[in-house]
């Protein structure tokens, strides 16, 4: 259960299929979007579409709609285990799958908007949690910084709790890929992520002005979408002009990131907080230093001076001299700092290490229940 069909779609297509393999039914539940079709070509599974999930409403009467319409659907389809993805799952998935004596796990998939500003939102979503995540049978987190947030503030107890390396890469289809030399050529930093602040995208855009009135031979690229579904999301006004200006190109959202990472020097992710950046893993994966916060779900993919840097969170001038000290490197230094993310990858971040944590967890629960 998850809030869009693009989420199994980008980052659960590994567990699917092993769960699939160890002769597991899966049903997939969530609101279909343009990634249905794709999803369904991928994995032969049975998919039931939610028609009350509203990622941006704060409605009582909506919520409720989703509440027992959760039920509903968990009533009708009575699975053994249920594993909920993203917030409003976590919350009132959670909750009635608890009403209905089924077992179910929740993975925090990150902290999102509601924990990053103080504001009723935030107050109500802890008291939420709280009240949904005591009821689960494991809560699984994507680093330990989330897990022990959420026991400090009493979220969930420290016995329920469990932390697995993100979601997995796919090391054979993230993998290095050639092209032409680019010796003379300009130095390419690319951020790929939803075109949100929390992102950090405001950070990069002026640290790109910054670097860009001294060195004519640096490009900043852009791969994402404006979310509108989140409140710290940019407008289109914005990203106009940013492209007009000429900081950046911009690629829009792409299905395919391989060819942008391919042609980039360095990805770059300023985000403010992660659960485990996937775009920074992917990066390693294809032999791609990086560059990004020192925050939780960063800082544990980021060697800093190894395979990148890390700045501070929200420290434009930092960024700028991250990007300074990059674009001076010779050729080789870049190299071996994508082969040090590459190893990385191999050891921590394959898909076969998050996806043999999962099955263990979910066997685990199975024996015990």
């Amino acid at each position: 259960m998850a809030n869009s069909t693009w989420n199994f779609f980008n980052f659960r297509i590994n567990i699917i299929r092993s769960l699939k393999e160890r002769g597991y039914e899966v049903v997939l539940i969530s609101p279909p979007d343009q990634y249905l079709g794709h999803l369904l070509e991928e994995v032969e599974v049975r998919h039931i579409p939610l028609k009350n999930l509203d990622r941006k409403s704060v409605n009582p009467f909506g919520e409720m709609a989703l509440y027992r319409e959760f039920k509903e659907i968990y009533r009708k389809e009575a699975p053994d285990l249920i594993m909920h993805y993203t917030i409003k799952p976590n919350i009132y998935g959670n909750m009635a799958a608890k009403k209905l004596g089924i077992h179910s796990i929740c993975v925090i998939t990150g902290l999102g908007y509601v924990f990053l500003h103080e504001n009723i939102y935030n107050k109500v979503a802890k008291r939420l949690y709280r009240k949904s995540l005591r009821k689960a049978d494991l809560v699984v987190f994507e680093n330990a910084e989330d897990k022990d947030l959420f026991v400090q503030l009493t979220l969930v107890p420290a016995g329920k709790t469990a932390v697995v390396n993100g979601c997995g890469i796919n090391l054979e289809y993230f993998k290095p890929i050639s092209y032409p030399d680019k010796s003379g050529a300009k130095t390419v930093f690319t951020f790929i992520a939803r075109l949100i602040l929390d992102k950090g995208i405001m950070e990069f855009i002026e640290a790109a002005r910054s670097v860009r009135s001294r060195y004519p031979d640096v490009e900043f690229w852009v791969a994402g979408e404006i979310d509108e579904g989140n409140p710290t999301s940019i407008s289109h006004e914005t990203l106009y002009e940013w492209v007009e200006s000429g900081i950046i190109k911009y690629f829009g959202h792409v299905k395919d990131v391989r060819p942008i990472i391919a042609k980039s020097d360095c990805i770059v992710l300023p985000s403010y907080r992660e659960a485990m950046a996937r775009t920074l893993t992917e990066a390693l994966a294809m032999e791609k230093p990086v560059i990004s916060c020192d925050t939780s779900g960063c800082r544990t993919i980021v060697d800093d001076g190894v395979n990148g840097y890390l700045v501070p969170v929200k420290d434009v001038d930092a960024l700028v001299h991250a990007f300074e000290t990059f674009k001076l490197l010779p050729d080789d230094s870049r190299e071996k700092m994508g082969k040090s993310g590459r190893k990385k990858a191999l050891s921590e971040f394959d898909e076969e290490i998050v996806t043999s944590q999962f099955i263990e967890l979910i066997d685990g629960l199975n024996a015990h229940a």
